[in-house]
């Protein structure tokens, strides 16, 4: 069996995941992404928006350099003014300059952070102002391709979840609840969140 067989054999012992897997068909994680600092950036831009919009704004925001990649050091000469005439915000223009600064004074770089475990590297990125947990999970899942993250604060991951599991709680035992499924889904939950993002997305 390939792994992903055996990935997805073992998703398939949670019933109704089981049913989302066979409608959606096979997924996998991507390939690790060696550069942090641009997945980092690229997170913050898309915070709190549609894949679309994050998309969008992120395409205006790369058009601001020569080589359409947004280097360190040219960031930090960027107005606040000309970073918001692209679409965002004033929170977000200082969190990326942030991003870009410890970029340069203590590295962002990939061999290095990858010998970090998830908590280990939760804790350590987010000492950068901006860079919260669900950040850091989303770098944990797209970029170092951990196959057992498991975003609880995620709005998608707890949408998906509820209408999936016909939850009704809320907060503190939506969490509670969230938690003991995923149980049922290490060390495989960053593939099963794929699977119920899939599912949210079409029932929306």
């Amino acid at each position: 069996m390939t792994k992903i067989e055996i990935q997805l054999l073992h998703l398939k012992k949670d019933k109704k995941l089981k049913k989302v897997i066979e409608h959606v068909g096979p997924l996998s994680l991507n390939k690790p992404n060696t550069d942090l600092y641009g997945a980092l950036i690229r997170a913050i831009v898309g915070q709190q928006l549609s894949v679309k919009a994050a998309q969008t704004i992120y395409n205006r925001f790369i058009a601001l350099f020569k080589n359409g990649y947004p280097e360190a050091k040219i960031i930090l000469k960027l107005s606040d003014e000309k970073m918001r005439a692209v679409g965002l915000s004033y929170q977000k223009c200082g969190y990326i300059k942030n991003i870009a600064q410890y970029s340069l004074t203590q590295g962002l770089d990939y061999e290095i952070l990858k010998q970090k475990n998830n908590k280990e590297l939760i804790e350590h990125l987010v000492k950068i102002k901006g860079v919260g947990q669900w950040t850091v999970e989303m770098l944990l899942m797209f970029s170092l391709a951990r196959e057992d993250v498991f975003p609880v604060d995620d709005l998608g991951i707890q949408n998906g979840i509820k209408k999936l599991y016909a939850l009704t709680s809320e907060k503190k035992e939506l969490l509670k609840e969230m938690q003991e499924i995923s149980k049922k889904w290490q060390p495989y939950c960053t593939l099963a969140c794929l699977y119920i993002w899939r599912f949210k997305d079409e029932k929306d």
